[in-house]
Order: structure tokens, then C-alpha cells, then sequence
């Protein structure tokens, strides 16, 4: 059964993927001024905040009580930058790649989440719409184990998620927009009755 419908051909398929590489191109862009920018900034005002209540003489305990806890609350701002920032694009998957950037995503699932990518890099449209495509199918609470599988195949790159429910599953339209299609399939040998398995293939070229 498909999730997404055949992709458009021709001159269609082109426009459509420039259309995602400038998504995709624009995504990384703004991770990037979070993480640069107004994160650093946060950064650099949180030790100066720190450095200003170790400098200030003793006796004055409100006013290091309100250095602490503005501190306090840049802290927290800086970690929803962060969160933001990933959510945009993960600096993990622009840095090292899919295989890294999954892992890192699998370690913080609450099910036993398997990656086996390569090292091979695809661009950072294809990556991306690879990355978010597995995150929309993993699972959001305690189940059975997971298995992600990340290959290329001629000029596509397919990656099958074997043990999840099919029907929980949200699969981004960046896989779309590239030409590529989502497919699930019943249980494989060996996994839960109840577990589907779900492929995702984008055309590299």
C-alpha cells in the first residue's frame, strides 16, 4: 500500500526537487543563524552573568540570587534554541551525515531503535528528507525493537524501517517533493504480527 502517490514525471519531477533543495537549502541556513547567532549570543551572556556574581561583593545575596536565576532562565532558552535548531535541521546530520544523525535521533527513542547506515553522503535535500522521513516512523513510546536499514541502490537511496506500526507512522512530503515515494508492507519474517514495515526510496540522481 502506498503512502504517497506515484511521483510526477518529467519537467514536473525537476521543478519539484529544486523546489526541495531550496527548502532543504534554506532549513540549514536558519539552523545555522540559531546556532551562530542568537545561541551564541545566549552563550556568551550567560558567563558574562555568571562572571559578574563572583566579582560583586560578598553580602549582597538578592542580587546574586537574580544573577542566578537569570542565568537559570538563559539556560532554558538556550536548550529551545537548540531543540528549535534541530527540529529545523539536525547540525549532527549537516556535520557528519544520515548514519550519525540517526543514531544520535535512535538513542533518544524509547524503543530499541538498530541503525545501519553508510558513510556515503547524499546532499543535504536527500539527507534531510531521509532523516525526517525515519523520525516520522519511529515509535513515541516503549515497543518492539526497530530497524532502520540505509542503502543506495543504483541512483536511489532507500531506507526500510522494519518493526513499526504503519498506521502511526507521519512521513514528511520532502520525500515527495524529491520524486521519491513511501511504500509499507506487512510483517517480516520473524517480527511481531502487528509490525509493518515501511520503505522509503529518493532518486540520487
Amino acid at each position: 500500500m502506498a503512502l504517497d502517490p506515484a511521483p510526477p514525471l518529467g519537467a514536473d519531477v525537476v521543478c519539484l526537487r529544486r523546489t526541495a533543495r531550496r527548502q532543504w537549502a534554506a532549513r540549514r541556513d536558519l539552523e545555522r543563524r540559531l546556532h551562530d547567532g542568537a545561541a551564541l549570543r545566549v552563550s556568551a551572556l550567560t558567563l558574562r552573568l555568571g562572571l559578574l556574581r563572583h566579582r560583586h561583593p560578598d553580602g549582597r545575596q538578592e542580587f546574586e540570587a537574580a544573577v542566578e536565576s537569570l542565568q537559570d532562565e538563559l539556560h532554558l532558552v538556550l536548550q529551545e534554541l537548540r531543540e528549535i535548531a534541530g527540529r529545523i535541521y539536525p547540525p549532527l546530520l549537516d556535520e557528519a551525515g544520515l548514519g550519525p544523525a540517526l543514531r544520535e535521533a535512535a538513542s533518544r527513542s524509547p524503543a530499541a531503535v538498530r541503525i545501519e547506515a553508510p558513510e556515503e553522503r547524499f546532499g543535504p535535500d536527500i539527507e534531510g528528507a531521509a532523516y525526517f522521513a525515519v523520525l516520522g516512523c519511529l515509535p513515541d513510546r516503549p515497543a518492539a525493537p526497530v530497524e532502520v536499514v540505509v542503502r543506495r541502490e543504483a541512483d536511489d537511496l532507500v531506507v526500510l524501517v522494519t518493526g513499526v506500526d504503519a498506521c502511526q507512522a507521519v512521513v514528511s512530503d520532502g520525500v515527495r517533493l524529491l520524486g521519491g515515494t513511501v511504500t509499507t508492507s506487512g510483517p517480516t519474517d520473524g517480527a511481531s504480527p502487528d509490525a509493518d514495515s515501511i520503505t522509503v526510496r529518493i532518486p540520487c540522481a
